[in-house]
C-alpha cells in the first residue's frame, strides 16, 4: 500500500513542478518585460513562432509518412489545399475553416 503512495506523491509532484514551470516560463516576460526588454533581433524571431509552431502539429498529420514507406497521399491534404485556395482568394480565417472541413466531409462521404 505504502508503494502505490509514493507513486502518488511522485505524480503530484512532478505535475506541480511542471505547472510551475509553466506558468514561471509564461509569465516571466510579463512580470520583468519592462526591466529587460528584448533585443530588435530576438522581436523579429519571435514573430515567426505561432507559424512554427501551427506547422509544427497540423503537416504530420496531413503527412503522416513513415521512414521505409511509400508516401501516400490522402483526403485530409485535399482539403487542406482547397482550404487554402479559399483564403488565398477570401483572406477569411472563418471561411477556411468552413470550407477545409465541408471538403473533409464530403470527401469522406465519397470515398468512405
Amino acid at each position: 500500500m505504502s508503494e502505490y503512495w509514493q507513486y502518488d506523491w511522485y505524480l503530484l509532484g512532478a505535475v506541480v513542478l511542471l505547472a510551475l514551470c509553466s506558468v514561471i516560463t509564461r509569465a516571466g516576460y510579463f512580470l520583468f518585460g519592462d526591466h529587460i526588454p528584448l533585443p530588435d533581433s530576438v522581436r523579429r524571431a519571435l514573430r515567426y513562432a505561432p507559424v512554427a509552431a501551427l506547422i509544427a502539429i497540423i503537416i504530420p498529420e496531413l503527412l503522416p509518412w513513415a521512414q521505409g514507406e511509400t508516401p501516400v497521399i490522402g483526403i485530409e491534404i485535399v482539403a487542406a489545399a482547397a482550404a487554402v485556395l479559399v483564403y488565398v482568394r477570401t483572406r477569411s480565417t472563418l471561411m477556411v475553416i468552413v470550407s477545409g472541413m465541408l471538403v473533409l466531409w464530403l470527401l469522406q462521404a465519397i470515398f468512405s
